[in-house]
């Protein structure tokens, strides 16, 4: 009888670990989101948007200049989703930033928006190069994957 018991508590835990969904859903395809990074202070700024496989960077705050566009690798791209995934979008906005270097010009100004399937997720401004925790790869990944031309 313990045995029987035992197992069908094992039986449950398992099914009920293997039943729990990312509250963001398994992002099969890059044309469904839009990822955009923006940091800035008075003298600096610089926008990285990433959606259909490109990522495109601008340093004109007015939006004047046409922006540089890259193709993205389907490895990066991959990287990126898996990172993307353990996010819960749904609580971007209540991220807590980990410094408040932005309050005394110490860091630029940055936020993460995400648009996936219609639906606009912001997280508040952070410092740029501390993000939160929840976003830090994908920030990471992001920032990397645009490759300046030298």
């Amino acid at each position: 009888m313990k045995i029987v018991s035992l197992l069908s508590v094992f039986l449950f835990v398992v099914i009920s670990c293997n039943s729990q969904k990312n509250p963001v859903g398994t992002i099969v395809k890059m044309k469904d989101i839009e990822i955009q990074y923006e940091a800035n202070t008075r003298g600096f700024y610089n926008k990285l948007v990433l959606n259909n496989a490109t990522i495109s960077s601008t340093n004109d705050r007015d939006g004047k200049e046409n922006p540089i566009v890259q193709k993205v690798s389907e490895v990066d791209l991959n990287a990126l989703i898996q990172e993307l995934n353990k996010v819960d979008l749904e609580n971007l906005p209540n991220l807590k930033a980990p410094t408040e270097k932005r309050f005394y010009d110490g860091a630029a100004i940055a936020n993460l928006k995400i648009i996936y399937k219609g639906n606009t997720y912001q997280t508040t401004d952070f410092d740029h190069g501390f993000p939160p925790m929840e976003i830090k790869r994908v920030v990471e990944i992001m920032n990397l994957l645009f490759k300046p031309e030298e």
